[in-house]
């Protein structure tokens, strides 16, 4: 008596893509370019000052964690962390409140003029930021905010790309929803933070995240605004580690990886947020 063996087919093997394989590669190369210089200043900042100049190996013959605490007392690096964080908030919330603003009013309302005002917005993108420091700089004088947080903070409550930003994001929300408010008995204003606002939060959080980035890592400006010593952010603290002599690459180090902690922590938690807004924020005409 025969048997009948019924044999199933196996699936043929997935073969890789080309494009892929090229697509990861160059994903771990821009990813090892990114972390060995992190990884250098992390090895460099538990170095002592002799091995910096004569280390062989990127690994420290000796650690010394105590260069963090040394680099904490050589600067207050507290009074610099104080000033930044402060100045980091006051710019978030003034991107969020004027750019918000604004962006409903190109996105929501008529008013004569918008077009020509919209696309002179978009043509200050293309100016560089360096075009502007002067005039700002003789106004901020002028007003006597030489070493205020008024000079770090006002210039800078609003800002281009915040406007373009929601504003895309509101041009994606129906009309119909206004109408429908409208008819309600809502104003403009209860349009804007009873209706878009809250569907606008994807984009709020992306506009909030490139914001602190913004000021936490600026340097020029509050170099240049700043004078004293209680008044100076962390960026500019660690400056003070670059002598005439010589520099500190220990305590140098060990003060930027601890001024990058904030942004990595932000684009840490708040990775899932930056995803979303950026893909909700499309182009609408």
């Amino acid at each position: 008596m025969s048997q009948k063996t019924e044999f199933t087919p196996h699936e043929k093997p997935h073969h890789r893509h080309p494009t892929n394989l090229v697509r990861h590669a160059v994903l771990i190369l821009g990813s090892f370019t990114i972390l060995v210089p992190f990884l250098w200043m992390i090895t460099t900042s538990l170095q002592s000052k002799a091995e910096t100049y004569t280390a062989q190996s990127i690994i420290p013959t000796s650690w010394h964690w105590e260069n963090y605490l040394q680099a904490w007392q050589n600067a207050p690096f507290a009074r610099y962390y104080l000033n930044s964080m402060l100045m980091a908030a006051g710019i978030v919330v003034g991107h969020l409140v004027f750019d918000s603003l604004a962006a409903f009013a190109f996105a929501r309302l008529k008013f004569p003029g918008k077009k020509v005002i919209f696309i002179v917005l978009l043509a200050a993108l293309m100016v560089p930021s360096f075009v502007t420091i002067i005039p700002a700089y003789a106004i901020v004088a002028k007003l006597g905010w030489i070493d205020t947080f008024a000079a770090l903070i006002v210039p800078r409550l609003a800002d281009v790309f915040g406007i373009i930003l929601l504003r895309q994001y509101f041009s994606t929300i129906p009309m119909e929803l206004d109408e429908a408010a409208r008819i309600d008995g809502c104003s403009s204003w209860q349009i804007y933070y009873r209706i878009l606002m809250p569907l606008a939060k994807p984009a709020l959080a992306t506009l909030a995240i490139f914001s602190f980035l913004f000021a936490w890592n600026d340097f020029l400006w509050p170099l240049l605004v700043t004078n004293a010593e209680d008044m100076r952010t962390i960026q500019i603290g660690l400056n003070g580690f670059v002598g005439r002599y010589g520099t500190s690459w220990n305590y140098l180090m060990a003060g930027t990886l601890t001024a990058t902690l904030p942004s990595v922590i932000v684009f840490i938690f708040f990775q899932k947020a930056l995803e979303r807004g950026i893909a909700a924020t499309g182009l609408k005409d």
